[in-house]
């Protein structure tokens, strides 16, 4: 006949067991949520909403100054400057915060099976955890200033070419910035040289001085008593900005042209670049989206390297410089038989040290100081793709 003791410890050994598979149950539920979440279509699609600077569109430069035209704590120029990308970062789900079975210090029941049991549950948590985590692209940072002046001229194209030849959308936009190392040096000028496009339009900040620069191309402050802001961080505040639309595709750095064919049981793809004699353009990358693959695809010839992402089954496509040298090349690949649609929207990535505006500063005007000597400064020239493709 069972005692007292042996009865209350066989109902505090099933409450154990109980509570270990309600547990069980929960951890299991939750895995499942986390992977039908994880397989959603978009399911981070938001992690990287909102770009730059000039996303927000070309005349959003509404800035106004802080009380009769200065620029205030952090000055109105700020606004100009990168704006901070929406970060939708999944909250911090740390391997501590797993909730792990109560200790007791009564009698363990089958420990080490339990014990596998939820090992297996924390490890599949845990892959979970590691496979939702977010990838962030974040920009390069410019290396810091030692100069008393930093200049750069940055332009960021747009463009959408179509698959079966010509030009769909053209559109570059352009930002020159100013940053000076010294907060004793802000009451300065630039002199600019703009290149004389007619087809590209400037727009000045509100607190430049917009008769200065039609007729003398100088940006200068609207109020001359007042310095420019100081020991700002990136590239630092926006002086001027300019945009150019076009619709000719003469004026494209680089158009591609992609032939597949099928015959048989393979499909062939020759890919072509040509780029204009305009640009000489840097690390330049061609990405080709392909069909899922269980192995490479064959390359027969490519004027470059060549690299396959199987992650994503996109074949990349690299040339390191194109100049006159080589301003036209190829690649030709095989891959089993598959429509043609599959091979786009291509997406090109590349930068040039020439720009479309050809816009140069040419000095620097101190209004206090200096004793004649022309300060020193120096001039970072940037084209870069934002949105390059070919659809």
């Amino acid at each position: 006949m069972e005692s007292h003791e042996e009865k209350l410890h066989k109902l505090v050994m099933q409450s154990k067991i109980n509570d270990t598979k309600d547990l069980m149950k929960r951890k299991a539920n939750e895995i499942d949520k986390s992977k039908i979440e994880k397989n959603k279509p978009g399911f981070s699609s938001m992690s990287s909403v909102g770009s730059g600077r000039l996303e927000s569109g070309f005349n959003d430069l509404s800035i106004s100054g802080d009380g009769g035209g200065g620029f205030g704590t952090g000055s109105g120029f700020g606004m100009i400057s990168d704006a901070e990308p929406i970060n939708n970062k999944p909250k911090d789900r740390s391997r501590s915060s797993l909730t792990a079975p109560p200790k007791s210090s009564g009698m363990k029941l089958g420990k080490s099976g339990k014990n596998q049991i939820m090992e297996s549950l924390k490890a599949e948590c845990e892959d979970i955890i590691e496979d939702v985590k977010p990838t962030s692209q974040s920009r390069t940072a410019a290396p810091p200033p030692t100069d008393p002046f930093t200049l750069t001229v940055e332009e960021k194209l747009n463009v959408a070419l179509r698959r079966d030849g010509g030009l769909s959308s053209f559109d570059m936009q352009g930002t020159l910035y100013l940053q000076i190392l010294n907060q004793e040096d802000g009451f300065v000028q630039v002199q600019i040289e703009t290149g004389g496009n007619p087809e590209i339009l400037f727009k000045t900040h509100p607190n430049i001085n917009r008769d200065m620069f039609n007729n003398e191309n100088i940006l200068g402050l609207k109020r001359p008593d007042q310095p420019f802001p100081t020991g700002q961080g990136g590239d630092g505040v926006g002086l001027l900005r300019w945009r150019m639309q076009r619709a000719d595709e003469s004026m494209v750095p680089l158009t591609i042209n992609c032939w597949p064919s099928v015959s048989g049981n393979e499909t062939y793809v020759s890919i072509e670049y040509e780029a204009s004699s305009m640009f000489d353009l840097n690390n330049v990358i061609i990405s080709v989206p392909l069909p899922a693959l269980r192995d490479a695809p064959s390359v027969r010839q490519c004027d470059g390297d060549w690299r396959y992402d199987s992650r994503s089954s996109v074949l990349e496509w690299s040339i390191l410089l194109i100049d006159n040298s080589n301003r036209s090349g190829s690649m030709e690949f095989v891959v089993p038989p598959v429509d043609s649609s599959m091979f786009f929207p291509i997406s090109v990535q590349f930068a040039a040290t020439s720009t479309f505006s050809g816009l140069k500063v040419t000095g620097i005007i101190p209004l206090r100081g200096g004793g004649g000597a022309t300060p020193r400064f120096v001039q970072r020239t940037q084209l870069i793709t934002q949105n390059y493709q070919v659809v």
